[in-house]
């Protein structure tokens, strides 16, 4: 049987529309299922942070403890860290590191946190491991991915089938797994935990507001985003094509009646003592 693959392409990328949606991103709106086991003198891994913003609230959260924030994408730390400096955070730190090599000694933080990461990984279960490695006996390891295949909405505007079609192939095509909200108890099982909490989370975007906002960071990432370039450059589609479900992103926002909802799959998973 053939070995996992491990490397995979970030899918995104960290066009403008990318981090328009993830400078969005909180704790209370991307990471509630974890707030309740957080105290105050805690020691957090964040990883994959990005631009930190669920970094920073998390560290806000555990005042006497620390956070570290991680991430493979140099520049993207940069705003990180000043995202935490404006909020005048200084328990937080953030550095360079591959989710297969974090780069800290056996049994370090008490909590190790991940938000729509194994999705864009060649290899979960080794990544769920090297998360488990680093944490403490007892601790936690938070998993948060979407499942895109679970998305959906109202109404049936065409090309949005065909969106979810294109990036799914696309995602796969780079070495992830776009509906990984379904499998991350799985994957936690495959690498050795057995104290597993599985839940489900969801984003709804349905106010005129929200609307205009998630289809517009869509229908630019679909234009303009390594995921559009990654398309076109495998063959997934055309400039064209891409056009076309673009438009449909804004025909969608334009709809008074318009909701999209985003499946989350998240686990909570307690190291053995």
């Amino acid at each position: 049987m053939p070995e996992p693959r491990q490397a995979a392409v970030y899918t995104h990328g960290h066009h403008e529309s990318v981090l328009r949606s993830h400078t969005w991103r909180t704790a209370a709106n991307s990471a509630a299922y974890l707030l309740g086991s957080l105290e105050p003198g805690m020691h957090v891994l964040d990883v994959g942070c990005g631009p930190g913003t669920i970094t920073a609230d998390l560290a806000a959260l555990v005042p006497h403890g620390r956070v570290t924030g991680v991430d493979l994408a140099r520049d993207v730390l940069e705003r990180a860290r000043a995202t935490a400096a404006g909020r005048g955070l200084d328990n937080v730190a953030f550095e360079v590191a591959d989710v297969y090599a974090l780069g800290h000694p056996d049994d370090t933080f008490d909590v190790v946190h991940a938000h729509q990461v194994l999705q864009h990984v060649g290899d979960p279960v080794g990544a769920l491991r090297e998360m488990v490695r680093v944490t403490r006996p007892g601790g936690i390891v938070a998993v948060r991915d979407a499942d895109y295949a679970a998305m959906t909405w109202y109404p049936a505007v065409p090309g949005l089938d065909d969106w979810l079609d294109l990036y799914r192939r696309v995602a796969r095509a780079n070495g992830g797994e776009p509906d990984a909200g379904r499998r991350l108890r799985s994957w936690a099982l495959a690498a050795g935990l057995s104290d597993i909490t599985a839940t489900s989370g969801t984003w709804t975007y349905a106010t005129p507001e929200e609307r205009a906002w998630w289809s517009g960071l869509w229908a630019d990432r679909t234009l303009a985003s390594s995921y559009a370039g990654a398309a076109v450059e495998g063959g997934h589609a055309t400039a064209g094509e891409l056009e076309a479900v673009s438009a449909a992103w804004r025909e969608w926002g334009r709809r008074e009646d318009g909701w999209f909802a985003v499946l989350h799959g998240e686990i909570l998973c307690r190291k053995p003592a």
